[in-house]
């Protein structure tokens, strides 16, 4: 049986004239070849939408609620730990290191922040209410109670968190600091990237600075919106590229390559403040990690 730290995946049947559910599983999913469907139906990682087996055999329905669990072979751990600042009834707050994912995606299935925290917690209904990239390091929240989530839901997608984010990145000396950087941002190329194009603004980043040393400044940055990559985007559109980011402003032939752990992307979530929507007290975290120069 899978570990309760999986989630599984699912699919909701489309229309066809399949046999049988794996034989729709083999069309729909052509890169996983029959053997490995076959690998997971005899140890229960094919569940339909009950949690109950679906066998070779399992006649196919159009719209059937099909489980699935994926696995990673040989999946690479991440040598850096997470550290949980805070936990109650509704809410565990945590700090995530540099490369370790916050979700399930790709090659990493086990070596995530969820998988972590659910092995750590024995709670297989943690789920992150927002989430920062890989590569980014600092605070993620998570709902621990299903009953409650929709309300913390509901505090980012109405923009009641205030975010705080600190980089590294070039000196900007040309500029008037606070500075706000407004910009159209839609996806770029390849499909991963995000990019800054003319017309109305949809992104918004109060910009400061924190710290100077030479060539190189700490910046804090305050997100309005949160498209994705935003903050890494706005700073190479300015022409101060966060230290060690391999996507902007150009990819670079690093992302093809293992992890390289002695350069991080020096991008770290610090800080989150809200007013909690259930007991309406004033919340505020701050990491505990540090940016290295």
């Amino acid at each position: 049986m899978p570990s309760p730290a999986m989630r599984p995946s699912t699919l909701h049947l489309p229309q066809g004239d399949w046999a049988t559910v794996l034989d729709c599983l083999c069309d729909h999913f052509p890169a996983i070849d029959r053997a490995t469907w076959l690998q997971r139906m005899t140890t229960n990682k094919v569940l339909d939408g009950a949690g109950a087996p679906i066998g070779p055999e399992h006649p196919y329905r159009v719209g059937l609620k099909v489980r699935y669990f994926r696995e990673v072979p040989n999946e690479t751990p991440i040598p850096f730990e997470e550290q949980v600042l805070w936990q109650d009834e509704h809410l565990l707050v945590a700090d995530k290191p540099h490369f370790l994912p916050v979700m399930p995606a790709g090659e990493y299935v086990e070596q995530t922040l969820l998988a972590r925290l659910v092995r750590r917690t024995g709670n297989p209904d943690l789920v992150p209410i927002h989430r920062i990239d890989r590569l980014t390091a600092g605070l993620v929240l998570f709902s621990v109670n299903p009953s409650s989530r929709g309300q913390y839901q509901a505090l980012f997608r109405e923009r009641q968190v205030e975010k705080r984010y600190e980089a590294i990145a070039p000196a900007l000396p040309q500029l008037q600091f606070p500075y706000l950087h407004r910009s159209r941002m839609v996806d770029g190329e390849p499909f991963f990237r995000m990019q800054e194009v003319v017309g109305e603004a949809n992104s918004e980043t109060l910009i400061e600075v924190l710290e100077q040393r030479g060539g190189l400044w700490r910046y804090g940055l305050s997100p309005v919106t949160g498209r994705k990559h935003q903050l890494r985007v706005h700073l190479a559109g300015l022409g101060a590229p966060i230290v060690g980011d391999d996507f902007y402003p150009e990819l670079q032939a690093s992302r093809n390559q293992p992890d390289d752990y002695g350069k991080p992307l020096k991008l770290l979530a610090r800080g989150l403040r809200f007013v909690d929507p259930v007991s309406s007290l004033p919340r505020e975290f701050d990491s505990a990690l540090q940016l290295q120069w």
